[in-house]
């Protein structure tokens, strides 16, 4: 049995030990998590899966052989200072969740021939509906990339990918729930607006984006031609269209993900 340990224990280190645990991949008791004393939340999250908690990150890599950096960027190098010493490239696979933290300066913050991964899941694991990417590191073997894929795949989609790739990865994937939230919670607002029960519009706008995704998932047709089967002529759908195309919802998007890629990629520049 796998056992696991999380440097950091907020919402998407919790996503994938749900995750985790829901798939059968690791016992509660084989997770050990570390986050400062006064995240109260992250503490009861975790003692409610029945791991272990502590203040401690080297006591995390003692306690387990697969090691998920979940934490800021901006304490990276802190972190994987503390678990420097007690860190054995025979033992631990480090997979690494920081945002814009490249290949290269995590295993150039650990001993050589550290085995690292750097994964980008998104928070929809946490009911395994995740989608994820991995890149491997230099001294990573097949075996860890079989590991990485097994258990990213229990949460979601996985996929191995070019790490230039991972900046807008962050940004679409990663960042794109947040999106998507804001799309639903607006669909609802207008239907409240309409005259309709807010937990009706609610139940409805989530199961109309989450069909959606399913049609251009599974019918791997264009998403324009997906929208052009809805539309039919001078009809209320391409009225809305017209509404959204003129409040400049598209661009407002790109750019939104343009945006979230400028800021991964400055995150890299300051470790």
């Amino acid at each position: 049995m796998l056992k696991i340990g999380f440097f950091g224990a907020g919402k998407m280190a919790q996503a994938l030990a749900k995750g985790f645990l829901t798939a059968g991949l690791v016992k509660g008791e084989n997770i050990t998590a570390s986050c400062a004393p006064q995240d109260t939340q992250c503490v009861e999250a975790f003692e409610g899966f029945g791991s272990k908690v502590t203040f401690d990150n080297q006591s995390v890599a003692d306690n387990a052989d697969v090691l998920l950096l979940a934490v800021k960027p901006s304490v990276v190098k802190t972190v994987l200072d503390q678990i420097r010493p007690n860190f054995t490239s025979s033992r631990h696979l480090l997979l690494s969740v920081a945002m814009g933290v490249t290949v290269n300066q995590l295993e150039n913050l650990l001993p050589d021939g550290s085995r690292v991964m750097r994964v980008m899941p998104n928070t929809p694991a946490l009911v395994q509906c995740g989608a994820s990417v991995y890149v491997p590191g230099n001294r990573a073997t097949d075996e860890d990339e079989k590991l990485t894929a097994k258990l990213l795949s229990s949460v979601g989609t996985a996929e191995r990918v070019q790490e230039y790739l991972m900046d807008p990865i962050t940004a679409l994937s990663g960042s794109g729930p947040a999106y998507v939230y804001v799309i639903i919670e607006a669909l609802a607002d207008g239907a409240v607006r309409m005259g309709m029960p807010r937990d009706m519009a609610y139940r409805l706008a989530s199961q109309t984006v989450l069909g959606a995704g399913t049609m251009v998932r599974e019918t791997k047709e264009h998403p324009g031609k997906l929208k052009d089967d809805v539309t039919s002529p001078a009809g209320s759908t391409a009225a809305g269209l017209c509404a959204l195309e003129h409040g400049g919802l598209r661009y407002t998007i790109i750019d939104a993900l343009e945006k979230a890629t400028e800021k991964c990629k400055e995150t890299s520049k300051t470790l």
